[in-house]
């Protein structure tokens, strides 16, 4: 299996493709894991992963820079599964609001927003939530929502880092939500492709199954 994280400037390619190997190692997956953003390269892959951090419309700039659009739409329809992290999951979205309007991706509905999050009630209303959402949180989803899931229950951690996130998306396309000052969608998935907004690189143990997961998956196109 070979499986490539796309390089389009957006950061954190190392970290990802460390994991991917490490996942695979425990799940007994022979994988090459590769860091590219030739499309030649991209076209050979049976996995593809698209990390991302700063700002959306840095990202989608630098993924429309590197012409990688066409070759994953097409890859992706054709059944090759897509893992999005972090802004690589919210550039799934129609849209981001981050430094104007930038056009995402499409795969699934709604758009990347800053976070607006209501008073901690736990501390009372004079404290309010600080950004960015920085650190550990729970995940809440129904056991057996996707096949992504599968070994980790709801409740368990992830890490998460961010500003923005996804709004005004669609309920069938949303796998897991976290609670930050409201719900906050935390993985979303529609056919081949999928999305963390948590880091599944950073993550520890739930990372790893999550991304063990992916590299066993057989999405239907």
């Amino acid at each position: 299996m070979r499986v490539v994280v796309i390089d389009y400037n957006g950061g954190n390619l190392a970290s990802a493709a460390q994991a991917t190997r490490r996942a695979a190692q425990l799940r007994g997956v022979e994988a090459e894991v590769v860091i590219s953003g030739e499309e030649s390269v991209l076209q050979s892959a049976d996995r593809l992963i698209l990390p991302g951090q700063g700002a959306f419309a840095d990202c989608a700039h630098g993924l429309h820079q590197a012409g990688l659009q066409p070759v994953l739409e097409r890859m992706t329809q054709d059944g090759t599964p897509f893992l999005g992290i972090c802004v690589g999951m919210q550039l799934m979205a129609e849209s981001g609001l981050e430094h104007g309007c930038t056009e995402g991706l499409g795969w699934i509905k709604g758009e990347v927003a800053r976070m607006e999050p209501a008073p901690d009630e736990a501390a009372g209303t004079a404290r309010t939530l600080r950004l960015p959402h920085m650190g550990w949180n729970t995940l809440d989803f129904t056991p057996g929502a996707h096949p992504l899931t599968e070994g980790v229950q709801p409740g368990e951690h992830a890490y998460f880092v961010h500003s923005y996130a996804l709004r005004h998306g669609d309920p069938a396309e949303c796998v897991m939500t976290t609670q930050y000052g409201g719900q906050v969608p935390a993985m979303v998935a529609r056919g081949t492709r999928c999305g963390t907004q948590f880091h599944v690189e950073k993550s520890q143990e739930v990372g790893l199954t999550l991304l063990g997961n992916f590299l066993q998956w057989q999405p239907v196109p």
